[in-house]
């Protein structure tokens, strides 16, 4: 066993395997047996298990050994896109947390956090080193609850609305169909986050309020109540349901039009890290888009959760409109571009490595096996 072989058998429950790469070749062997043949010997082999399968039923979802791919849309297929999910968010999230932590104070209080440099200037008098990362287990368990359903579900939901729409009006309109499955599966995915995001702008925005989650959990809890922990969810709609159909609309399409207009090479004949070079560029430009998109909901989701009683009025009062769409968008979009393109490489990362092909670009037709092709013209 490669290397290749054991990242992925450490990373998926061994049950989920074939217990041979040769269940596919049986599983031909059949359909030619049983095409060739009407006798009942060959009709009894044809039906009978293999043990190559470990006579697991027909019916039953296997990931075929090392080497092999997934069957695309089967369970199998979608747990390791939550998987890949909550690898993407969560850990790039809690990386970018100094950034994060320097915005959300660039947002609440201009006058001391005045800039990107100035603002950790501040924090590092005030802090030290150690607050740059205030705040980073909330996130880290936040946007990972998030990335899972973000991604799981928008595969999910993807793969449902084309089915609805039909081959010919799926492959017509199919940006229409990757902002609607992002957005379905943003608004499951907010509910995730919704309460790791209320503790952690607290946590970060007011000094003395909790050292992290352990203790501004239950603080915040009897302050406000359980219910309190969703006050900032419908502006966490608005920003993150936007972002995510811009993000991942807007990845699909940079994506393809760069394999069709910018690399010489067809997608299936590039290498795997050269895809997923071309998955961190997308999902970067993509990045750049998303933080505009989202940017003025953004600056709400930080002046609500940070002031008790606050109200959606009362910050773009106070922000102003010019304010609630320019205060902290640079540092923001050097945020999420860095971000987004992260959390597509490493999304895709993960597929590759449990045999999965990248997101975007030109799917390649599946060409049948000799065999088969055989039969087809011989009938």
């Amino acid at each position: 066993m490669d290397l290749y072989d054991k990242s992925r058998a450490s990373l998926l429950p061994s049950f989920l395997y074939s217990s041979s790469s040769a269940t596919r070749s049986v599983g031909l062997e059949r359909i030619l047996l049983s095409r060739s043949s009407s006798s009942p010997a060959a009709e009894a082999a044809a039906a009978a298990p293999s043990p190559a399968s470990g006579g697991a039923p027909s019916g039953s979802f296997m990931i075929q050994a090392p080497k092999e791919k997934i069957e695309m849309y089967s369970p199998a297929f979608y747990a390791a896109c939550t998987a890949g999910g909550i690898a993407s968010c969560g850990l790039t999230h809690m990386a970018v947390t100094p950034l994060d932590l320097v915005k959300c104070n660039m947002q609440i209080d201009p006058a001391k956090y005045k800039s990107i440099t100035s603002g950790f200037g501040v924090l590092y008098k005030e802090q030290g080193v150690r607050g740059f990362f205030r705040g980073w287990v909330p996130t880290l368990l936040g946007y990972s609850a998030q990335g899972a359903c973000k991604f799981g579900f928008y595969e999910f939901f993807k793969k449902y609305y084309s089915d609805l729409a039909g081959p010919e009006y799926a492959a017509k309109y199919k940006t229409l169909i990757y902002l609607a499955g992002s957005a379905s599966a943003e608004v499951i995915a907010d509910v995730a986050l919704c309460p790791m995001e209320a503790v952690k702008v607290r946590v970060q925005t007011q000094p003395g309020f909790a050292r992290g989650l352990s203790d501004g959990f239950p603080k915040f809890v009897r302050s406000e109540g359980y219910l309190g922990l969703y006050k900032g969810l419908v502006p966490l709609w608005g920003r993150q349901i936007p972002y995510t159909m811009m993000k991942f609309a807007s990845f699909e399409t940079i994506v393809e039009l760069l394999y069709k207009h910018a690399i010489p090479t067809p997608k299936e004949q590039c290498s795997k890290s050269f895809q997923l070079g071309v998955s961190f560029a997308g999902g970067y430009i993509a990045g750049v888009f998303c933080a505009i998109v989202s940017h003025p909901a953004d600056n709400l989701v930080s002046f609500l959760n940070n002031a008790k009683g606050a109200t959606v009025g009362d910050a773009v009062k106070k922000l102003g409109l010019w304010g609630l769409f320019t205060r902290g968008l640079p540092l923001r979009i050097v945020m999420i571009g860095t971000l987004t393109g992260a959390q597509w490489g490493i999304y895709d990362a993960f597929k590759v490595m449990v045999g999965l092909p990248t997101t975007g670009g030109i799917a390649p037709a599946a060409a049948p096996a000799p065999e088969l092709a055989q039969l087809k013209a011989s009938s």
